[in-house]
């Protein structure tokens, strides 16, 4: 039986990979911070797909929360063969308008934890000859536009350096680059959510995404739109796509 950890799990792509999960037959480990709804979401999945679900209430800026998340991960005797590094954290308003503590909070969720979490997790994977990590990320990796972006592009070469020094030993490692995608995360930042043709299922992503990890792919970026994007990015100067600094802001 294989047991997927899933950060960020409650709402959005978190949940989304729950559910799809749980459809395949795995034991899951949900950590958010809310623990109502991570209770909701575990009796849901439970009832619905006769799998073992527990729960792991975390707040990832908060070191002792994740280091119990790391303890998890850790433990030999109870083995995760698949971590979702999913945990999102967005700010609206540029650099100088936000305060250090949030800039550094944002730090925290989306490159420590990561950080912290693969490292508990690929030690047992490594031993055992099996196991992944899918991290994440976002097509903003690509693209300057402020710290978000440059979390991100930490994640992308994270991913794609541990995707090939482990794969020799068994373990996949994937960075997951969504465009736009229609879940709770801009509600949260206040920011007005799109329906158009650049705006992406949660369950088209996500089903992309394990396409694309189950055939060892270092990167998974659902969408020919976002696909074409990010090659354009590699032509145009910087200076050019500083303008994209607004998008999906507003």
């Amino acid at each position: 039986m294989t047991t997927s950890l899933i950060t960020g799990a409650t709402a959005g792509i978190g949940h989304e990979y729950a559910v799809q999960l749980a459809a395949r037959g795995d034991d899951l480990v949900l950590v958010a911070r809310d623990v109502a709804r991570l209770e909701e979401v575990a009796e849901e999945l439970r009832r619905a797909h006769q799998i073992d679900v527990e729960v792991l209430p975390a707040d990832l800026t908060d070191r002792d929360d994740l280091a119990r998340v790391e303890a998890r991960l850790a433990d030999r005797d109870r083995p995760v063969d698949l971590l979702v590094n999913n945990a999102g954290f967005g700010l609206k308003q540029r650099f100088l308008d936000n305060s250090a503590d949030d800039e550094t909070r944002m730090l925290e969720v989306l490159v420590t934890s990561v950080l912290r979490l693969s490292h508990a997790a690929l030690g047992p994977m490594a031993e055992r000859g099996h196991g992944g990590i899918i991290n994440v990320s976002s097509v903003a990796a690509f693209l300057p536009r402020g710290t978000y972006s440059a979390a991100k592009a930490w994640v992308n070469q994270f991913s794609e350096w541990a995707h090939l020094e482990y794969k020799s030993r068994g373990v996949k490692v994937m960075a997951l680059c969504p465009g736009f995608t229609k879940t709770e995360f801009h509600q949260r930042m206040e920011v007005k959510r799109g329906d158009g043709f650049m705006w992406l299922d949660a369950d088209f992503l996500v089903r992309k995404s394990l396409e694309d990890f189950e055939k060892g792919r270092a990167y998974s970026i659902p969408g020919a739109q976002y696909k074409t994007i990010i090659a354009l990015t590699k032509a145009i100067p910087n200076r050019a796509l500083r303008l994209t600094q607004s998008m999906g802001r507003r």
